[in-house]
């Protein structure tokens, strides 16, 4: 049957997690351009509390420079059309809004299932911890993701690589948002200063 064929054309979990995890372990390093955009199909939906995304966020793209040196170190800078940095060392995640002059300090912990970051720049083993990873079709290099903890603002996150490097990210929350990640001018490997993921508070 077309189903049974269907079935048999996604990756075990455990083949997913395995070639999700080959094609992580090749990135020492990353820098690309980012340009992302939120869409709802539940317009009416109020943003809920911690949730990262604004209503003035929606249909709106945005765009900037994201750094990652592994394990745990992760820059994520908006350039336009506003300002905004997102920065850690894998211990600690501040997140810098130049505009309103105000700057929050997270533990990567607390935000371990609400980033993107984390696939990226994150441990293999706590990633598997956080989710379940799916491959819908084990010839492709694209990757679905499901939080293990449902009570998180994600219900999937998805990667897709082109070649070594991803490509599109897009991700799936409870209130039906869906923003979609998509990265360009990819370097792989670059050597990237440790100051990069260092943040000091402007006064």
């Amino acid at each position: 049957s077309v189903s049974a064929n269907l079935a048999a054309s996604a990756a075990t979990e455990a083949d997913a997690t395995a070639a999700l995890t080959r094609a992580l372990s090749k990135l020492s390093s990353l820098q690309a351009n980012f340009t992302q955009t939120t869409q709802t199909t539940a317009p009416k939906a109020a943003p809920r509390a911690g949730q990262q995304l604004r209503a003035s966020h929606l249909n709106q793209n945005f765009s900037g420079v994201m750094q990652v040196k592994r394990p745990g170190n992760f820059r994520w800078e908006t350039t336009s059309p506003m300002k905004q940095l997102i920065v850690t060392n894998g211990k600690t995640v501040w997140i810098y809004d130049p505009d309103l002059e105000q700057a929050t300090r997270q533990k990567m912990d607390e935000q371990v299932g609400n980033t993107p970051a984390l696939l990226l720049s994150g441990q293999t083993d706590s990633i598997m911890k956080s989710f379940k990873v799916t491959q819908p079709n084990r010839t492709q290099p694209n990757f679905v993701l499901y939080p293990r903890n449902k009570d998180g603002v994600f219900e999937s996150m998805s990667i897709r690589f082109a070649g070594d490097v991803p490509s599109q990210m897009v991700l799936k929350d409870s209130l039906g948002q869906q923003t979609t990640v998509t990265f360009s001018n990819a370097k792989l490997n670059a050597t990237l200063n440790t100051d990069l993921f260092a943040f000091v508070p402007p006064k």
